[in-house]
This record gives C-alpha cells, sequence and structure tokens, in this order.
C-alpha cells in the first residue's frame, strides 16, 4: 500500500529526473571541452583541472538525481534519506562558493586587465608569453592585447588578416610597414580589434553562467530538501490520520429540574 501522497510522489520523481537530466548536460559539456581544447597547447594541468571538477560535478548530480528518484519510486526510506543528506551538504557547498565567487565578479575584469598589462610591450615578453598571445591573436581574430602597437614594430604574423575579401570589412585595417619587412615599406592588413576586450567578453560570460549554474543547483537542492524531508516523515508514519478539532460541548440545554408550582384558585361563584 503507498505510504506516500500520489501527487507528492510524482512530483518528486519528476523533480529528480530533471536533477538528472542537468548532470547529463554537465557532463556533455566536459565532454565537449575536452575536444575543443584537445589540440591547443595551453596549460595542460588547469585544463585537466577544470574538466576533472566538471566530470565529478555532472556524475554526481546526475547520481543523486537517479537516487532520489529511485527511493520516491519504491518508497525507499535510506536512499532519501540519504538523498537528504546530500542535498543538505550539496545545497551548503553551492552557497558557500557561489557567494565569495558573486562578491569578486566585478573585481575580475580590473584583475585581468592588470595581469595583461604586465606583459607590455609584447616583443620583449618571453617566447612562452609571446606563444601565448599569437594563439590567441590567431583564434580570436585580433592584434595585440590592448593595441597593435603592443608589439611596437615587430608584428607576429598572426596580426594579418588573409585578405579584406575574405573577413568582414571592419575586422581588418592597413598599417604602414614595420621594420619585419625593411625593404618593403608596403602597407600590411592586420586585425583591428585588441584581444583583452574579447578575452574579457569570454571570461565574464562563463563567470555569468557559472554563478547561474550555482545558484540554480543550489535552489534545487533546498527544494530537495524539503520535497525528501515531508517523504520521509510520511514514511516514519504511514497510519497517521488527520486530527479533526472538535469543540466540546460546555451546556447542552435540557429541559428544567423542576416546575415551578403556582396554586390555582378556583373559579369565582
Amino acid at each position: 500500500m503507498a505510504q506516500i501522497n500520489s501527487c507528492l510522489k510524482r512530483t518528486f520523481i519528476g523533480f529528480n529526473l530533471f536533477f538528472a537530466l542537468v548532470g547529463a548536460i554537465i557532463l556533455c559539456l566536459a565532454v565537449v571541452s575536452q575536444v575543443i581544447t584537445s589540440g591547443e597547447d595551453g596549460d595542460m594541468e588547469n585544463r585537466t583541472t577544470g574538466l576533472v571538477c566538471l566530470y565529478i560535478m555532472g556524475a554526481v548530480t546526475m547520481l543523486l538525481g537517479l537516487l532520489g528518484a529511485y527511493g520516491a519510486y519504491k518508497e525507499h526510506k535510506i536512499s532519501l534519506i540519504v538523498f537528504l543528506v546530500c542535498m543538505v551538504i550539496g545545497s551548503l557547498v553551492m552557497i558557500r562558493s557561489g557567494i565569495p565567487a558573486a562578491i569578486i565578479r566585478p573585481e575580475v575584469e580590473g584583475f585581468l586587465v592588470e595581469k595583461f598589462r604586465t606583459l607590455l610591450p609584447l616583443d620583449t615578453a618571453t617566447i612562452r608569453e609571446k606563444h601565448l598571445v599569437d594563439s590567441l591573436q590567431t583564434h580570436l581574430h585580433c592584434c595585440g592585447l590592448f593595441s597593435y602597437t603592443d608589439w611596437n614594430e615587430d608584428i607576429p604574423s598572426s596580426c594579418d588578416c588573409p585578405s579584406i575579401e575574405d573577413e568582414e570589412p571592419f575586422t581588418c585595417k592597413l598599417v604602414p610597414g614595420m621594420n619585419r619587412y625593411p625593404f618593403v615599406r608596403q602597407s600590411r592588413s592586420i586585425y583591428s580589434k585588441p584581444c583583452v576586450p574579447i578575452v574579457m567578453y569570454y571570461v565574464l560570460l562563463v563567470a555569468d553562467i557559472s554563478l547561474g549554474v550555482i545558484f540554480t543547483l543550489a535552489a534545487l537542492a533546498v527544494l530537495g530538501m524539503i520535497l525528501s524531508s515531508i517523504m520521509i516523515h510520511q514514511l516514519r508514519h504511514p497510519n497517521r490520520t488527520p486530527v479533526v478539532l472538535n469543540v466540546p460541548t460546555i451546556f447542552i440545554p435540557g429541559p428544567p429540574k423542576y416546575h415551578e408550582l403556582q396554586n390555582e384558585l378556583p373559579p369565582p361563584y
């Protein structure tokens, strides 16, 4: 015999299937990120750490969703208790990580700008730093961090536009020939946009999406706590009937205990 309210049971199963779907989406994003970044020569350690975190978050989210759906469908108390404990821990972790991240979010742009300024001028940067900027210029179709003058007169070939016809007209511009071509002082076609605004856009976009995911998961965890707590309570008290409050009867009117006796006088003659 079912011990949990059927409407609550269906709601909780649907909630957990959605929770499992969110975990599957996170796993898919991790796979796509791994495929996209597999051919890049960036910082392998940081990229691996990020991918491992995505895989763990996606797998844990999906498994918890399936555990909660199983516990509700089978009305299995132990599964629901484990789910409740995990929701409590998960909500605390999400709130603990989300609030500091939201606080430092406005400071990210200034921090990155100062970090990039330490690389200037680019023509005197280290080989590793030049390779990083070259990679950005090739993939993002930009030149220089803040301007093409960051390279002084040693603009690399990664800044060159293939041709104005192949690119949008506003993405390329002509600059005078530099010392890179000492005998040919003709103009060069380079990318007009600097790289820092483009990098900043994607970094802030990822930060906003991450904050949205964190607080969404925190809200789902709190909702899961409430629903699972109600279901566990119903399983612990399966035969409990609702209490009906009856107003006690204090005074019940009845017939009087005595009758007033009156002397009836005989009629006058």
